[in-house]
């Protein structure tokens, strides 16, 4: 029993080490007054922060993933939801397979998606690429993560209190304001956190979607990542760019488990 304890303790301390170490080494580079970025780092600098914030292109990339990311998030949250509730509260011929359509953009890999949506803006509706496209991709996968946040709360919540409350006379669209909502606004929040950080962080689907010219954060980070000019605020963006994704999951995984022990938002 003791020797399969120490097993895994030592299995998780290396798989944690194999996946954070990496990224601490971004994060310390970031500092790293050696341009060759040697290590363990001799001398530290807030240079490379300094150019950074006022770099114009990583500026622009930070602006256009931000518009990206809030604009894809507010469709899956508007879709994903209705389409949560269709599924969850109603039944009828093919529900399964339409929930299978709805959650398998996700499991598709990011360049099949990406190229299929470039043919389809391109050639079958004639649309020029540029950041509507992109925003409508993120949306496709964004949906799948509002999709099933919001079909497990409502699987939880079940329908005895929004009953009760119609049959106390309330309207459908009062039981959904002072009852329904309430109980789910948890969910929608950490949803759309998570949607926000899945499409802050993409990468292959923009590539294919995303116009001429433009670039999101990450397409930046690429894209300048072995130009030795560049190299230090690479390091920078990136460690932002950690700590950006990493801020949405810690708070929807709070936020999910906060509800899932009885906690109110």
């Amino acid at each position: 029993m003791r020797t399969s304890r120490v097993l895994l303790w030592t299995a998780l301390g290396v798989g944690l080490a194999v996946i954070y170490f990496p990224l601490l080494v971004v994060l310390l580079n970031s500092f790293n007054a050696d341009t060759t970025f040697g290590f363990p780092p001799t001398r530290f600098t807030l240079e490379w922060w300094s150019r950074a914030t006022s770099n114009e292109g990583a500026l622009n990339a930070l602006w256009t993933s931000v518009e990206a990311g809030l604009a894809a998030t507010a469709i899956a949250l508007v879709l994903g939801t209705m389409a949560a509730f269709a599924l969850q509260r109603y039944r009828f011929f093919g529900r399964n397979p339409v929930s299978l359509l709805i959650i398998l953009p996700i499991a598709l890999p990011g360049i099949v998606t990406g190229i299929a949506l470039n043919n389809a803006f391109r050639t079958i509706l004639g649309i020029n690429l540029g950041l509507l496209t992109a925003i409508i991709a993120h949306a496709t996968f964004c949906i799948v993560v509002v999709f099933n946040n919001v079909v497990a709360r409502l699987r939880r919540m079940g329908g005895s209190l929004e009953e009760a409350s119609m049959d106390l006379g309330a309207t459908g669209f009062t039981t959904f304001r002072l009852v329904t909502f309430p109980m789910l606004r948890s969910a929608l929040l950490a949803g759309g956190l998570l949607a926000f950080a899945l499409s802050f962080d993409e990468i292959i689907v923009t590539t294919f979607t995303l116009g001429t010219g433009m670039e999101t954060l990450p397409i930046w980070i690429y894209n300048n990542l072995f130009r030795p000019n560049q190299a230090p605020i690479v390091n920078v963006v990136a460690a932002v760019l950690i700590v950006v994704s990493t801020v949405p999951v810690y708070l929807a995984q709070k936020l999910s488990g906060d509800t899932a022990s009885g906690g109110r938002l």
